[in-house]
């Protein structure tokens, strides 16, 4: 069963609670060796990689300057083709 992803709700709440532009914390999981996908979404930005216990999966976390919501929205679509993502 695959969750299905209420874009609008996410952007009302963003925009609600937050003041745009403003610096936003993507953090992803993903399998290990996935990286390099993670870090291409945010090229220009600095990112900050944990490795499971086991090493199978990646936790990775980067922060980006944001200038509206739907940047962030995209950021998170393009995340989704990532295979075995998990954005938190």
């Amino acid at each position: 069963m695959k969750d299905t992803f209420d874009r609008q709700a996410f952007k009302d709440k963003l925009e609600a609670q937050t003041i745009f532009p403003t610096l936003y914390m993507f953090k992803f999981i993903v399998p290990n060796g996935s990286e390099s996908q993670v870090a291409a979404l945010l090229p220009n930005n600095k990112m900050t990689l944990k490795h499971s216990s086991k090493g199978t999966y990646v936790s990775a976390t980067i922060k980006a300057m944001m200038p509206n919501s739907d940047s962030i929205l995209d950021i998170y679509e393009k995340a989704s083709k990532i295979e075995g993502v998990i954005s938190l």
